[in-house]
């Protein structure tokens, strides 16, 4: 008797589940997380029903991790984690603060941190994919993102931690001093860890004051800029729960930024800044070729502040048609005179044999230049 095993049965709907079970209050309040983009952050305010879905395996994988890395600096540091903070227009949820030692001494000892800050630190973590990792390295944390934080280390400054059920003693300090703000990036495929940052005072979060003050005089989110690029220029705008919501259903063969021009007027400015940009850009693309053709055959490594990695330059793989006739004939099946590749492969495939390979050494893929930020 043949027995066959019943399929794992995947995570992903009950992940699924559980991230649509997880609490969403109704937005009254503009929240920290949500100032990456002035017209989202509309919506969310006035109350709009999203409009899209798409996947999220990505983000709960990043939640997962999100939540075992504040778990970790909680149990061994003793740092305060995901506490809320808010006034009568803002509100959020701080990922870590590390309180300084005067600061900590007035808690409770079993609220004081192991590891004290030489200045009250907000953390905020963040994960990336190894996509996004080498714009981490070069530039930083966004625009957004540090926006973000600013606000929740205004929020502490300005009323200090919400005096709600279970963080009672920590509304007891009132207002903190915050000294600094500090982004925590892990890279989700990796692991590798990046720390950034930034000193803090009530001057540096006036902008992103303002910025929220914008979002909540509008009558409509429809007032409020588009702060991404748009759907398949920008992963933010891709999964966004409110693209067609900003963007609109597009025509069979259009890019979503073509509801941008209105006019034959707009056309021609456009057009005029295209062949600008254009001009400008072959020149640099010249004398990209030309460096790196100069690299060509460089060792891989480090030199200055720059890491030279090679990938590509393998055999590409192709149908092993002399195999597939071969199983063809070891099964018993005609072999046809003259090999269809597609139809044999088709038939492997539907018995559930996989279906062979071999490598050509006379064609190979393309050599790439890898060039990364040196590591600390």
């Amino acid at each position: 008797m043949t027995m066959t095993a019943e399929r794992p049965v995947s995570l992903w709907p009950a992940a699924h589940a559980a991230d649509a079970r997880r609490p969403r209050s109704l937005q009254t309040k503009i929240g920290a997380s949500d100032t990456v983009c002035a017209r989202r952050a509309g919506y969310l305010l006035h109350g709009r029903t999203p409009t899209d879905g798409g996947e999220k395996r990505k983000a709960i994988l990043g939640t997962w991790l999100h939540a075992g890395v504040l778990a970790a600096a909680r149990e061994e540091f003793g740092w305060i984690i995901e506490r809320r903070v808010e006034d009568e227009t803002l509100r959020g949820h701080i990922d870590a603060v590390q309180l300084d030692r005067d600061t900590a001494a007035r808690l409770p000892r079993r609220l004081r941190p192991s590891l004290p800050a030489e200045e009250t630190t907000v953390e905020d973590v963040k994960t990336k994919s190894t996509y996004q990792w080498d714009s981490v390295l070069r530039y930083g944390a966004s625009e957004a993102e540090i926006r973000q934080v600013l606000l929740y280390a205004d929020l502490l400054r300005t009323g200090g931690f919400a005096d709600i059920k279970g963080q009672r003693q920590l509304a007891r300090l009132g207002p903190l001093r915050v000294g600094r703000v500090r982004f925590r990036f892990i890279n989700r495929d990796a692991g590798d860890e990046h720390v950034q940052e930034l000193s803090f005072d009530a001057r540096r979060a006036k902008p992103a004051r303002w910025w929220v003050r914008q979002v909540r005089k509008a009558a409509s989110p429809e007032e409020l800029p588009r702060t991404f690029e748009g759907p398949g220029l920008s992963a933010i705008c891709d999964n966004c729960p409110f693209r067609t919501a900003c963007w609109g259903s597009v025509a069979a063969g259009r890019r979503p930024q073509s509801v941008l021009i209105h006019d034959d007027a707009q056309r021609a400015e456009v057009l005029a800044e295209y062949a600008e940009v254009t001009a400008r850009i072959k020149p640099l693309r010249e004398r990209q070729k030309f460096l790196r053709a100069q690299l060509d055959g460089s060792e891989p490594g480090v030199y200055g502040d720059n890491a030279l990695s090679w990938s590509g330059g393998n055999p590409t793989k192709v149908d092993d048609v002399e195999t597939m006739a071969a199983l063809y004939r070891k099964a018993g099946v005609e072999v046809p005179m003259a090999p269809d590749a597609a139809a044999m492969k088709a038939q492997l495939s539907a018995q559930g044999i996989p279906v062979p390979v071999r490598l050509d050494f006379e064609r190979c893929t393309p050599v790439s230049i890898n060039v990364t930020p040196r590591k600390p």
